[in-house]
């Protein structure tokens, strides 16, 4: 797994090494039930302390994105991409996807466009699917 992260960026180390993750489980890159790198071995790779890897993957395991196991390390969920039926978990990326969109229309991005980087976005992912149900 080779993850990109923007040490200038004000998003903390912790929440880019989340969000790269979970990319890489949507784009197919980690399939369910992939090893993750230990927490040491990562914070050498990304030059980083490692405590700042260990909050990363504590909050992939609290959002049901992986499994922490003392002997195996960490997993990608191998359910990871089956409805949890976690209403919790609906509301939180829909709260953040708000936000998301509340930045844009802030911005002036045009609706259009910001509709169809969302299309493009989810058919982009492994199985094309997304978007309107009338789209597939």
């Amino acid at each position: 797994m080779h993850l990109i992260l923007d040490l200038d960026s004000e998003t903390p180390i912790y929440q880019q090494i989340r969000d790269r993750v979970v990319e890489a489980i949507a784009d197919g890159e980690l399939a369910p039930g992939a090893d993750l790198p230990s927490t040491r071995q990562l914070g050498v790779d990304l030059a980083i302390n490692f405590h700042t890897v260990s909050k990363a993957y504590d909050l992939l395991r609290r959002e049901g994105i992986i499994r922490i196991n003392r002997k195996s390390g960490a997993v990608v969920r191998p359910d990871v991409k089956q409805p949890s039926g976690d209403a919790g978990a609906d509301t939180d990326w829909k709260r953040r996807a708000r936000t998301l969109l509340a930045e844009a229309d802030v911005r002036g991005l045009p609706k259009a466009d910001v509709l169809e980087f969302i299309r493009t976005t989810l058919h982009g992912f492994p199985g094309g699917e997304g978007g309107d149900p009338g789209d597939r």
